[in-house]
Protein backbone atom coordinates (compact mmCIF):
# COMPACT_ATOMS: atom_id res chain seq x y z
CA UNK A 1 0.00 0.00 0.00
CA UNK A 2 3.00 2.19 0.30
CA UNK A 3 4.34 1.96 -2.72
CA UNK A 4 1.29 1.87 -4.25
CA UNK A 5 0.09 4.92 -3.39
CA UNK A 6 4.13 6.58 -3.99
CA UNK A 7 3.68 5.12 -7.59
CA UNK A 8 0.06 6.77 -8.12
CA UNK A 9 1.68 9.97 -6.51
CA UNK A 10 4.70 10.10 -9.13
CA UNK A 11 2.30 8.69 -12.32
CA UNK A 12 0.65 11.99 -11.38
CA UNK A 13 3.66 13.96 -11.55
CA UNK A 14 4.75 12.42 -14.49
CA UNK A 15 1.07 12.55 -16.35
CA UNK A 16 1.03 8.52 -16.27
CA UNK A 17 -1.19 6.48 -15.93
CA UNK A 18 -1.25 3.83 -12.95
CA UNK A 19 -2.35 0.22 -13.60
CA UNK A 20 -1.35 -2.51 -10.63
CA UNK A 21 -1.04 -5.95 -11.02
CA UNK A 22 -3.16 -7.63 -8.17
CA UNK A 23 -1.99 -11.50 -7.60
CA UNK A 24 -4.84 -13.64 -6.42
CA UNK A 25 -3.86 -12.86 -2.63
CA UNK A 26 -4.53 -9.18 -3.41
CA UNK A 27 -7.69 -9.35 -5.34
CA UNK A 28 -10.56 -9.30 -2.40
CA UNK A 29 -9.12 -6.27 -0.42
CA UNK A 30 -9.88 -3.49 -2.01
CA UNK A 31 -12.67 -1.61 -3.82
CA UNK A 32 -11.86 0.12 -6.82
CA UNK A 33 -10.86 3.72 -6.73
CA UNK A 34 -13.01 5.29 -9.60
CA UNK A 35 -16.50 3.88 -10.36
CA UNK A 36 -17.29 2.13 -13.69
CA UNK A 37 -13.11 1.84 -14.17
CA UNK A 38 -10.57 -0.42 -13.35
CA UNK A 39 -6.89 -0.16 -12.22
CA UNK A 40 -6.22 -3.14 -13.09
CA UNK A 41 -3.20 -4.51 -15.07
CA UNK A 42 -5.12 -6.46 -18.16
CA UNK A 43 -3.90 -9.79 -18.28
CA UNK A 44 -4.54 -10.67 -21.94
CA UNK A 45 -3.25 -7.54 -22.84
CA UNK A 46 -1.01 -8.17 -26.01
CA UNK A 47 1.57 -6.53 -23.43
CA UNK A 48 1.32 -9.00 -20.91
CA UNK A 49 4.65 -11.15 -22.55
CA UNK A 50 6.91 -7.90 -22.63
CA UNK A 51 6.12 -7.19 -19.28
CA UNK A 52 6.64 -10.37 -17.53
CA UNK A 53 8.74 -12.26 -20.04
CA UNK A 54 12.89 -11.18 -20.09
CA UNK A 55 12.45 -8.98 -22.63
CA UNK A 56 12.38 -5.62 -20.85
CA UNK A 57 15.09 -3.64 -20.38
CA UNK A 58 16.35 -3.21 -16.31
CA UNK A 59 16.93 0.93 -15.68
CA UNK A 60 19.87 -0.35 -13.12
CA UNK A 61 21.15 -2.43 -15.73
CA UNK A 62 21.32 0.29 -18.36
CA UNK A 63 22.62 2.73 -15.78
CA UNK A 64 25.12 0.61 -14.79
CA UNK A 65 26.23 -0.67 -18.22
CA UNK A 66 26.75 3.17 -19.62
CA UNK A 67 28.32 4.91 -16.30
CA UNK A 68 29.37 7.54 -18.19
CA UNK A 69 26.58 9.12 -19.63
CA UNK A 70 23.55 8.14 -17.97
CA UNK A 71 20.89 11.29 -19.48
CA UNK A 72 22.41 10.06 -23.19
CA UNK A 73 21.59 6.40 -23.05
CA UNK A 74 18.22 7.36 -22.15
CA UNK A 75 17.81 10.12 -24.64
CA UNK A 76 19.07 7.24 -27.02
CA UNK A 77 16.80 4.27 -25.62
CA UNK A 78 14.32 3.11 -28.21
CA UNK A 79 12.25 0.90 -25.85
CA UNK A 80 8.91 1.60 -24.60
CA UNK A 81 9.31 -0.49 -21.54
CA UNK A 82 11.74 0.22 -18.73
CA UNK A 83 11.76 -2.07 -15.53
CA UNK A 84 12.22 0.21 -12.55
CA UNK A 85 13.71 -1.54 -9.13
CA UNK A 86 13.05 0.27 -6.02
CA UNK A 87 12.58 -2.41 -3.09
CA UNK A 88 14.90 -3.28 -0.39
CA UNK A 89 18.18 -4.05 -1.56
CA UNK A 90 18.29 -1.94 -4.41
CA UNK A 91 21.71 -0.65 -5.93
CA UNK A 92 23.22 2.46 -6.37
CA UNK A 93 22.87 2.45 -10.26
CA UNK A 94 18.82 1.42 -9.33
CA UNK A 95 19.25 4.82 -7.32
CA UNK A 96 19.57 7.05 -10.17
CA UNK A 97 16.09 7.22 -10.59
CA UNK A 98 15.63 10.08 -7.70
CA UNK A 99 18.15 11.91 -10.16
CA UNK A 100 16.79 15.15 -11.86
CA UNK A 101 17.97 14.59 -15.01
CA UNK A 102 16.98 11.14 -15.02
CA UNK A 103 13.73 11.86 -14.82
CA UNK A 104 13.76 14.13 -18.07
CA UNK A 105 15.06 10.97 -20.11
CA UNK A 106 12.41 8.60 -18.08
CA UNK A 107 9.89 10.89 -19.71
CA UNK A 108 10.68 9.57 -23.03
CA UNK A 109 9.41 5.89 -21.81
CA UNK A 110 6.37 4.98 -22.80
CA UNK A 111 6.26 2.15 -19.92
CA UNK A 112 7.43 1.92 -16.85
CA UNK A 113 7.28 -1.26 -14.78
CA UNK A 114 7.97 -0.23 -11.36
CA UNK A 115 8.61 -2.96 -9.02
CA UNK A 116 8.87 -1.14 -4.62
CA UNK A 117 8.16 -2.11 -1.02
CA UNK A 118 9.12 1.57 0.20
CA UNK A 119 7.16 4.52 1.05
CA UNK A 120 9.26 6.87 -1.80
CA UNK A 121 7.06 9.93 -1.51
CA UNK A 122 9.63 11.85 0.85
CA UNK A 123 12.39 12.14 -1.59
CA UNK A 124 10.23 13.22 -4.64
CA UNK A 125 9.99 16.21 -2.23
CA UNK A 126 13.26 16.64 -2.55
CA UNK A 127 13.92 16.40 -6.18
CA UNK A 128 13.68 19.85 -7.86
CA UNK A 129 11.90 19.00 -10.83
CA UNK A 130 8.96 17.89 -8.55
CA UNK A 131 8.74 20.31 -6.08
CA UNK A 132 6.85 23.41 -7.19
CA UNK A 133 3.91 21.08 -8.36
CA UNK A 134 4.22 19.09 -5.17
CA UNK A 135 4.21 22.36 -3.24
CA UNK A 136 0.85 23.11 -4.96
CA UNK A 137 -0.89 19.72 -4.47
CA UNK A 138 0.36 19.13 -0.77
CA UNK A 139 0.48 22.57 1.18
CA UNK A 140 -0.23 20.52 4.25
CA UNK A 141 3.30 18.16 3.90
CA UNK A 142 1.95 15.80 7.35
CA UNK A 143 -1.35 14.74 5.11
CA UNK A 144 0.15 13.12 1.63
CA UNK A 145 -0.48 9.94 2.44
CA UNK A 146 -3.28 10.01 4.57
CA UNK A 147 -5.21 12.02 1.31
CA UNK A 148 -3.53 9.59 -0.99
CA UNK A 149 -4.55 6.52 1.07
CA UNK A 150 -8.34 7.30 1.81
CA UNK A 151 -8.72 8.27 -2.37
CA UNK A 152 -6.92 4.67 -3.17
CA UNK A 153 -7.55 2.16 -0.42
CA UNK A 154 -11.37 1.43 0.62
CA UNK A 155 -11.69 -1.67 1.80
CA UNK A 156 -14.13 -4.48 -0.10
CA UNK A 157 -17.41 -5.51 0.98
CA UNK A 158 -15.62 -8.43 2.30
CA UNK A 159 -13.47 -6.82 4.43
CA UNK A 160 -15.75 -4.12 5.54
CA UNK A 161 -18.18 -6.54 6.34
CA UNK A 162 -15.85 -7.93 9.28
CA UNK A 163 -14.27 -4.46 10.18
CA UNK A 164 -18.18 -3.10 11.56
CA UNK A 165 -18.96 -6.37 12.91
CA UNK A 166 -15.83 -6.29 14.96
CA UNK A 167 -16.05 -2.46 15.78
CA UNK A 168 -20.09 -2.45 16.32
CA UNK A 169 -19.13 -5.64 18.77
CA UNK A 170 -16.44 -4.09 20.47
CA UNK A 171 -15.44 -0.53 19.89
CA UNK A 172 -17.93 1.10 18.80
CA UNK A 173 -19.34 2.03 22.65
CA UNK A 174 -16.27 3.32 24.09
CA UNK A 175 -15.16 6.46 25.34
CA UNK A 176 -11.87 6.25 24.18
CA UNK A 177 -10.40 3.64 21.30
CA UNK A 178 -6.84 2.72 21.47
CA UNK A 179 -4.68 0.91 19.15
CA UNK A 180 -1.80 -0.86 20.30
CA UNK A 181 0.20 -2.53 17.15
CA UNK A 182 3.28 -4.77 18.30
CA UNK A 183 5.79 -6.24 15.86
CA UNK A 184 8.69 -7.86 16.82
CA UNK A 185 11.25 -8.27 14.56
CA UNK A 186 13.94 -9.82 16.63
CA UNK A 187 12.45 -11.87 19.26
CA UNK A 188 15.90 -12.25 21.12
CA UNK A 189 16.21 -8.44 20.93
CA UNK A 190 12.66 -8.01 21.71
CA UNK A 191 11.18 -10.67 24.09
CA UNK A 192 7.44 -10.77 25.21
CA UNK A 193 8.55 -9.86 28.80
CA UNK A 194 10.41 -6.38 27.53
CA UNK A 195 8.04 -5.63 24.91
CA UNK A 196 5.25 -5.49 27.63
CA UNK A 197 7.25 -3.60 29.95
CA UNK A 198 7.79 -0.59 27.02
CA UNK A 199 4.28 -0.90 26.31
CA UNK A 200 3.37 0.04 30.08
CA UNK A 201 6.63 2.34 30.59
CA UNK A 202 4.79 4.17 27.21
CA UNK A 203 1.07 4.28 28.69
CA UNK A 204 2.44 5.94 31.65
CA UNK A 205 3.76 8.83 29.61
CA UNK A 206 0.21 9.70 29.00
CA UNK A 207 -1.29 8.29 31.94
CA UNK A 208 -1.73 11.62 33.97
CA UNK A 209 -3.03 13.67 31.06
CA UNK A 210 -5.48 10.40 29.83
CA UNK A 211 -6.59 10.76 33.46
CA UNK A 212 -7.48 14.42 33.36
CA UNK A 213 -9.05 13.82 30.20
CA UNK A 214 -11.24 11.29 31.17
CA UNK A 215 -12.13 13.09 35.16
CA UNK A 216 -13.28 15.90 33.37
CA UNK A 217 -15.97 13.67 30.83
CA UNK A 218 -17.23 12.28 34.02
CA UNK A 219 -17.45 15.41 36.00
CA UNK A 220 -19.86 16.80 32.54
CA UNK A 221 -21.35 13.44 31.41
CA UNK A 222 -21.49 10.32 33.38
CA UNK A 223 -20.01 8.14 36.03
CA UNK A 224 -18.32 6.01 34.17
CA UNK A 225 -15.67 6.00 31.51
CA UNK A 226 -15.06 3.01 28.80
CA UNK A 227 -11.52 2.79 27.50
CA UNK A 228 -11.04 -0.07 24.56
CA UNK A 229 -7.90 -1.57 23.77
CA UNK A 230 -7.44 -3.06 20.52
CA UNK A 231 -4.03 -5.43 20.41
CA UNK A 232 -3.39 -5.68 16.78
CA UNK A 233 -0.41 -8.26 16.34
CA UNK A 234 0.95 -11.46 14.71
CA UNK A 235 0.97 -13.39 18.31
CA UNK A 236 -1.62 -13.45 20.77
CA UNK A 237 0.64 -13.50 23.83
CA UNK A 238 0.63 -9.71 24.10
CA UNK A 239 -2.68 -9.28 24.29
CA UNK A 240 -3.52 -12.45 26.52
CA UNK A 241 -0.83 -11.36 28.91
CA UNK A 242 -2.20 -7.10 29.06
CA UNK A 243 -5.42 -9.01 29.50
CA UNK A 244 -4.37 -10.81 32.41
CA UNK A 245 -2.26 -8.23 34.03
CA UNK A 246 -5.23 -5.91 33.67
CA UNK A 247 -8.41 -8.13 34.52
CA UNK A 248 -8.30 -8.07 38.66
CA UNK A 249 -8.27 -4.60 38.31
CA UNK A 250 -10.84 -3.99 35.68
CA UNK A 251 -11.59 -0.49 36.64
CA UNK A 252 -9.32 2.08 38.55
CA UNK A 253 -10.61 4.94 40.56
CA UNK A 254 -10.84 8.61 39.15
CA UNK A 255 -12.04 10.23 42.71
CA UNK A 256 -15.48 10.82 43.85
CA UNK A 257 -17.08 10.98 40.26
CA UNK A 258 -16.79 7.73 38.48
CA UNK A 259 -14.69 5.32 37.29
CA UNK A 260 -12.50 4.10 34.01
CA UNK A 261 -12.63 0.93 32.96
CA UNK A 262 -10.35 -0.87 30.20
CA UNK A 263 -10.94 -3.52 28.09
CA UNK A 264 -9.22 -5.89 25.65
CA UNK A 265 -9.28 -6.82 22.07
CA UNK A 266 -7.79 -8.75 19.53
CA UNK A 267 -9.19 -9.24 16.17
CA UNK A 268 -7.11 -11.67 14.81
CA UNK A 269 -3.60 -13.27 15.80
CA UNK A 270 -2.18 -15.22 12.51
CA UNK A 271 0.86 -16.42 14.34
CA UNK A 272 2.94 -16.19 11.57
CA UNK A 273 3.51 -14.02 8.54
CA UNK A 274 2.78 -15.69 5.45
CA UNK A 275 3.13 -14.60 1.94
CA UNK A 276 0.73 -15.24 -0.87
CA UNK A 277 -1.90 -15.81 1.44
CA UNK A 278 -5.54 -14.21 0.49
CA UNK A 279 -6.83 -14.58 4.34
CA UNK A 280 -3.92 -13.65 5.75
CA UNK A 281 -3.65 -10.27 3.69
CA UNK A 282 -7.35 -9.97 4.57
CA UNK A 283 -6.55 -10.29 8.09
CA UNK A 284 -4.16 -7.85 7.90
CA UNK A 285 -6.33 -5.41 6.39
CA UNK A 286 -9.14 -5.81 8.78
CA UNK A 287 -6.47 -4.68 11.49
CA UNK A 288 -4.88 -1.79 9.82
CA UNK A 289 -8.37 -0.49 9.71
CA UNK A 290 -9.39 -0.73 12.95
CA UNK A 291 -6.59 0.82 14.06
CA UNK A 292 -6.90 3.97 12.03
CA UNK A 293 -10.19 3.84 13.72
CA UNK A 294 -8.95 4.73 17.06
CA UNK A 295 -8.36 7.64 19.07
CA UNK A 296 -4.53 7.08 19.99
CA UNK A 297 -1.97 5.18 18.53
CA UNK A 298 0.37 3.05 19.87
CA UNK A 299 3.11 1.08 17.06
CA UNK A 300 6.17 -0.65 16.57
CA UNK A 301 9.05 0.82 14.98
CA UNK A 302 10.36 0.05 11.64
CA UNK A 303 6.54 -1.24 11.00
CA UNK A 304 5.40 -0.24 7.66
CA UNK A 305 1.95 -1.93 9.05
CA UNK A 306 1.73 0.56 11.85
CA UNK A 307 2.61 3.41 9.65
CA UNK A 308 -0.59 2.47 7.22
CA UNK A 309 -2.50 2.65 10.02
CA UNK A 310 -1.45 5.97 11.51
CA UNK A 311 -1.98 7.63 8.19
CA UNK A 312 -5.09 6.59 7.23
CA UNK A 313 -6.34 7.38 10.48
CA UNK A 314 -4.84 10.93 10.58
CA UNK A 315 -2.74 9.17 13.84
CA UNK A 316 0.36 10.97 15.24
CA UNK A 317 1.36 7.82 17.32
CA UNK A 318 3.60 6.93 20.06
CA UNK A 319 6.59 4.84 18.37
CA UNK A 320 7.86 2.57 20.76
CA UNK A 321 11.57 2.27 20.44
CA UNK A 322 13.74 -0.94 19.71
CA UNK A 323 15.51 -2.41 22.97
CA UNK A 324 18.75 -2.09 23.59
CA UNK A 325 19.73 -6.09 24.49
CA UNK A 326 21.73 -6.86 21.65
CA UNK A 327 24.72 -4.49 22.60
CA UNK A 328 24.78 -5.65 26.40
CA UNK A 329 22.63 -3.13 27.40
CA UNK A 330 20.36 -6.09 29.03
CA UNK A 331 16.75 -5.14 29.77
CA UNK A 332 17.33 -1.23 29.07
CA UNK A 333 15.94 0.70 26.67
CA UNK A 334 17.23 3.05 24.02
CA UNK A 335 16.53 6.40 25.88
CA UNK A 336 12.09 6.61 26.74
CA UNK A 337 10.44 3.09 25.80
CA UNK A 338 8.31 5.33 23.30
CA UNK A 339 8.70 8.58 21.51
CA UNK A 340 6.16 11.03 19.71
CA UNK A 341 6.34 10.34 15.76
CA UNK A 342 6.83 14.23 14.43
CA UNK A 343 4.13 13.68 11.72
CA UNK A 344 1.83 10.72 11.15
CA UNK A 345 3.56 10.46 7.35
CA UNK A 346 5.21 6.84 6.86
CA UNK A 347 8.83 6.51 6.89
CA UNK A 348 11.00 6.21 3.35
CA UNK A 349 13.02 3.37 4.64
CA UNK A 350 16.33 3.27 2.34
CA UNK A 351 16.78 6.31 0.77
CA UNK A 352 19.82 7.22 -1.93
CA UNK A 353 22.10 10.03 -0.49
CA UNK A 354 22.80 12.54 -2.69
CA UNK A 355 25.09 15.51 -1.46
CA UNK A 356 22.68 18.32 -3.27
CA UNK A 357 19.59 16.67 -2.13
CA UNK A 358 20.38 17.13 1.97
CA UNK A 359 17.42 16.96 4.35
CA UNK A 360 16.17 20.28 5.99
CA UNK A 361 16.30 18.96 9.81
CA UNK A 362 16.84 16.27 11.42
CA UNK A 363 15.16 14.54 14.47
CA UNK A 364 17.61 15.46 17.47
CA UNK A 365 17.45 19.74 15.45
CA UNK A 366 20.34 19.47 13.60
CA UNK A 367 20.18 21.71 10.72
CA UNK A 368 20.74 20.53 7.06
CA UNK A 369 20.31 22.34 3.65
CA UNK A 370 18.08 21.41 0.82
CA UNK A 371 14.06 20.91 2.25
CA UNK A 372 12.61 21.97 5.19
CA UNK A 373 9.81 19.57 5.53
CA UNK A 374 11.71 16.30 4.88
CA UNK A 375 13.12 15.41 7.95
CA UNK A 376 15.00 12.06 9.13
CA UNK A 377 12.73 9.55 10.77
CA UNK A 378 12.04 8.67 14.76
CA UNK A 379 12.58 4.68 14.61
CA UNK A 380 14.71 4.47 11.49
CA UNK A 381 17.94 6.75 11.44
CA UNK A 382 18.82 7.12 7.65
CA UNK A 383 14.94 6.87 6.30
CA UNK A 384 13.07 10.05 5.71
CA UNK A 385 9.76 11.45 6.47
CA UNK A 386 7.51 14.39 5.43
CA UNK A 387 6.83 17.00 8.49
CA UNK A 388 5.16 20.63 8.18
CA UNK A 389 7.15 23.39 9.26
Amino acid sequence: MLSMSSAFLYALLTNRVLLVDFGPDMTHLFSEPVPNSTWLFPEDSRFGNRIYGSKVDDFGSLMKNNNNNHTAVLANNSSSFLHVNLGYGYDDYDKLFYSNEVQDGLQKVSWLILKSDQYFVPYLFLMSGFRAKLDRMFPDKETVFHHLGRYLFTPSDQAWGLIARFYDAYLANADERIGLQIRVLDTKASPTALVLKQVLRCAQKEATKQNETATKKLASKKTSYNKAVLVASLSSEFYVELKDMFWKRASASTGSDGEVAVGFHQASHEEVQRSNDGSHNMMAWVDIYLLSLCDVLVTSGWSTFGYVAQGLGGLRPWILQIPDTKYGGGETLWGNACRRAVSMEPCFHFPPSYDGNKVGVRVDGEEGGGSPSVVHCEDVGGGLKLVNV
